[in-house]
């Protein structure tokens, strides 16, 4: 079984910055895409930002030039530094990866618990 832990949500003023990280661990062969997504109350959950193993970044608009995305292959951890927080932002971060568990089997995403972010006006 593979697992995702995320950490670093928190409270923070508006402005301020905050670092999440996740980490996967178990059974991994390979992890392809790693990424971010968040859900505000009400609201679907949305894309922040996402990285491929070889270092290719998406971001959404609504993040671009604030939030960056990053990635330790050898630690299996993706990272999310979140500057210039804006009360927008608040709401629960996912973390999300692609994993292959054996070679020739198939790819299956998975899902971390969720960290909360709250940032106050």
């Amino acid at each position: 079984q593979v697992q995702l832990v995320e950490s670093g949500g928190g409270l923070v003023q508006a402005g301020g910055s905050l670092r999440l990280s996740c980490a996967a661990s178990g059974s991994i062969f390979s992890i392809s895409v790693m990424g971010w997504y968040r859900q505000a109350p009400g609201k679907q959950r949305e894309l922040v930002a996402n990285i491929t193993e070889i270092g290719y970044i998406k971001y959404a608009d609504s993040v671009e030039g604030r939030f960056t995305i990053s990635r330790d292959n050898a630690k299996n951890t993706v990272y999310l530094q979140m500057d210039s927080l804006k009360p927008e932002d608040t709401g629960v971060y996912y973390c999300k990866a692609e994993v292959l568990n054996v070679p020739g089997s198939s790819w299956y995403d998975i899902w971390g618990q969720g960290t909360q972010v709250t940032v106050s006006s």
